[in-house]
């Protein structure tokens, strides 16, 4: 099973809420958490992006973040193992397929290989419209992000100048070089529309997946074995295959009644701010439809889109059963960073080996 840590590059982290906590969005904070994830195993690290006014969503989810390019550029530079996934708008300001092929290719040479790209067209009007456009038909934005992405693989692979002229997009005479050193860099993609999964099934290595039925493990279980069958089968379709990760807001204690205890804690402790700001933003993302209904405000605040609460054992338990519902990842999230992270490599990692999901 593939183990990532979600970076925490936003203020409030996953969790809205106001229980006391060490989580940082700064880069020494998030630098740390990466070089001890790679000793622990981790196989990548990722961030979100996002562009939002003032305030933010409210709260403590105040929008201040640390842009997900820069951040793994520099990661870069002091880890040696570890896949860095950069999100990034493709549809946004002034990217260019050539800025794109350009970046990504010196990157995967600055990390022999350890970068890779989380492509993401925007889901909010507000975002768009801070670019100084209404947002783009939900739709048409994946038609424009498969021609961005058709350009960018041309670039990386063409031997020769390369002109083209597309609905977006033209060039004349176009190349880049250095080429990636492995074809192209990893390729993520976070979908949960018939639109975007065709997209992703196309273009993706990693399908970044939400559980259709909400953050409660049981009711997410009950969902994700047809969802992630569908994803793979549209993949195979392209003759490809593709793998499947999901982000879990791991809370864990030594018991299930004290990781239970500590849920609760952080739920007690929501900024109704928050989790009412996060959806006063139109968005028009499939995967996020009906959360509020699922979950309500309180196992929103808590974060994750799903939710593994328990004992080490327990955890594992959960992550097994996430595997044979055909999920191939676990992207985490950690509501207390430092000493979550900590806890999970000492008493959770020796498990998940003798299970069979890591070696």
């Amino acid at each position: 099973m593939l183990m990532g840590l979600f970076l925490p590059t936003q203020a409030g982290g996953w969790s809205a809420s106001t229980l006391p906590r060490t989580t940082d969005w700064t880069f020494d904070y998030n630098l740390a958490l990466t070089k001890r994830a790679e000793e622990l195993g981790f196989d990548l690290v990722f961030s979100l992006a996002q562009w939002l006014p003032k305030g933010g969503n409210g709260g403590v989810l105040n929008g201040t973040q640390i842009e997900p390019m820069i951040t793994t550029s520099a990661l870069a530079a002091v880890t040696s193992r570890i896949l860095l996934v950069a999100t990034i708008h493709i549809l946004y300001g002034p990217w260019h397929p050539l800025h794109i092929a350009k970046f990504g290719a010196t990157l995967d040479h600055i990390t022999k290989g350890r970068w890779g790209i989380n492509i993401v067209t925007g889901h909010r009007a507000i975002e768009h419209a801070m670019f100084g456009w209404p947002r783009i038909e939900h739709d048409l934005r994946y038609d424009m992000a498969a021609e961005f992405m058709d350009v960018v693989n041309e670039l990386w692979t063409n031997p020769d100048n390369f002109t083209y002229e597309g609905k977006k997009w033209r060039m004349e005479g176009a190349f880049i070089n250095p080429k990636p050193q492995f074809g192209r860099p990893i390729l993520v993609s976070a979908t949960g529309s018939d639109k975007g999964i065709d997209f992703a099934s196309r273009y993706s290595d990693i399908i970044f997946i939400t559980s259709p039925a909400g953050a409660e493990i049981e009711k997410a279980l009950g969902a994700l074995p047809p969802h992630t069958a569908r994803v793979k089968a549209e993949a195979a379709k392209h003759g490809r295959s593709i793998r499947t990760l999901i982000n879990p807001m791991v809370i864990c204690r030594e018991t299930d009644a004290e990781a239970q205890e500590y849920y609760d804690a952080i739920a007690s402790h929501y900024d109704r701010a928050a989790p009412k700001g996060m959806l006063t933003f139109d968005s028009d993302a499939h995967g996020w439809r009906g959360r509020l209904e699922h979950d309500g405000y309180s196992r929103m605040a808590v974060g994750g889109n799903i939710q593994l609460v328990g004992s080490p054992e327990k955890i594992v338990h959960d992550m097994i059963r996430l595997k044979k519902a055909g999920v191939d990842g676990i992207q985490m999230n950690f509501f207390d960073f430092k000493p979550d992270l900590e806890f999970f490599g000492e008493r959770v990692i020796p498990l998940m080996k003798q299970a069979g999901l890591r070696v």
